[in-house]
């Protein structure tokens, strides 16, 4: 076999390897915080396709927090199902690589209001109304 083809191939794939390496290490952690004020309390129910968080109940003031891995394709997403005594089964992307690869990096941070749920944006470290409760 010719010594520069060989080379060649293991230089693609040493750089494919680090490509994939990159993208699934970073870790992500995300938040959702209950700040519906008066005692109020959330539930939650977060998943992916491979993994359920189970059913969670945040106090008011409290949080709920998890970690991953995105996956090599980019198509990582969790979505939550959430409700308190004004909102029931009101559903939510809590993690979309596609939105949040850039928008919130490795710390993904969601804010639960009476006005519906706020994102963090790491970029500009402001808050984002991202989502109204139905009427």
């Amino acid at each position: 076999m010719n010594t520069s083809f060989r080379f060649g191939n293991i230089f693609m794939l040493l750089l494919i390897f680090g490509l994939c390496k990159s993208v699934l290490s970073d870790e992500v952690n995300v938040i959702i915080m209950n700040r519906l004020g008066n005692r109020k309390i959330t539930t939650v129910h977060c998943q992916s396709k491979d993994n359920d968080l189970g059913n969670q109940t945040i106090a008011d003031g409290s949080q709920f927090g998890w970690n991953f891995s995105v996956n090599v394709w980019g198509t990582t997403l969790f979505y939550c199902d959430l409700g308190w005594e004004k909102v029931q089964d009101y559903h939510f992307d809590a993690y979309s690589f596609d939105r949040d690869y850039t928008r919130c990096e490795s710390q993904c941070s969601w804010l639960i209001s009476e006005e519906g749920v706020y994102g963090l944006n790491g970029q500009t470290g402001l808050w984002e109304f991202m989502y109204y409760w139905p009427n």
